[in-house]
């Protein structure tokens, strides 16, 4: 796609829609959410590569435009111990940003990633200005924290399979009858999210091929996005369903 959604934003409709999904950008008018891109495309890396490392100054937060990022800090051994894992439309490091400093955390690509990326200096002299901005964004922080909290315990009444296929149609794109999602090469970094182990997750992803999904490597492809859904929603007997 080549038109760009908003004049200045650098992205392309279905790139504006995604980065729009964060809570601090949503809160914003267009023009000075499109401003904060500065016009610049998302910024690319490969798996494996370093988007900051702990102890770096805290310059920017992040919203991902496609793929995954893993967040960890280094065990005084040197191994790594994961924080959380994000993708298409989450974002990270809002708080170092707010907060000032350096990064507490590392962030490396999970997988091949695009992320856009907003400098915590444009971003803190557009509230400098705007003021009235920042009562906006705290009610669209909240709103969004809460939608989080309802989503985890709307989680805890799913067995791992619907568990899994809860997330997968979160991860297709709106209103997609079929989709082809991908999930991150290290398996363990999906189970932790969801927060089951990866044994569980193996399974439910064998569970689910009885709704067609097919599995190739890193890749899932849904036939039937409404049917996904449909199987997510089923709560086990004696439960509550979901609203």
């Amino acid at each position: 796609m080549s038109a760009i959604s908003v004049p200045g934003s650098g992205l392309t409709p279905a790139e504006w829609a995604i980065v729009r999904r964060c809570p601090l950008l949503l809160a914003l008018p267009e023009e000075e959410a499109a401003r904060l891109l500065g016009g610049h495309r998302p910024v690319v890396y490969e798996p494996g590569q370093n988007i900051f490392t702990q102890g770096d100054d805290a310059r920017a937060f992040f919203v991902v435009v496609e793929g995954w990022v893993k967040v960890f800090r280094l065990t005084p051994d040197g191994d790594e111990a994961v924080v959380s894992v994000f993708t298409t439309g989450e974002s990270f490091a809002e708080p170092v940003m707010f907060l000032g400093g350096r990064y507490p955390v590392s962030a490396a690509a999970a997988s091949r990633v695009r992320l856009a990326r907003i400098e915590a200096a444009d971003f803190s002299a557009m509230i400098m200005a705007r003021p009235e901005l920042s009562t906006a964004m705290l009610a669209a922080i909240a709103r969004h924290t809460q939608q989080l909290s309802d989503e985890i315990m709307g989680l805890k009444l799913l067995g791992a399979p619907r568990r899994l296929a809860d997330f997968l149609v979160k991860l297709a794109p709106d209103g997609a009858k079929s989709a082809a999602v991908t999930l991150p090469h290290e398996k363990s970094l999906l189970a932790g999210r969801l927060g089951m182990t990866p044994e569980s997750l193996s399974r439910g992803l064998a569970s689910l091929r009885q709704l067609g999904l097919k599995v190739e490597r890193d890749v899932i492809e849904i036939p039937d996005v409404a049917a996904l859904s449909a199987y997510s929603r089923i709560v086990g007997r004696g439960a509550k369903r979901r609203a």
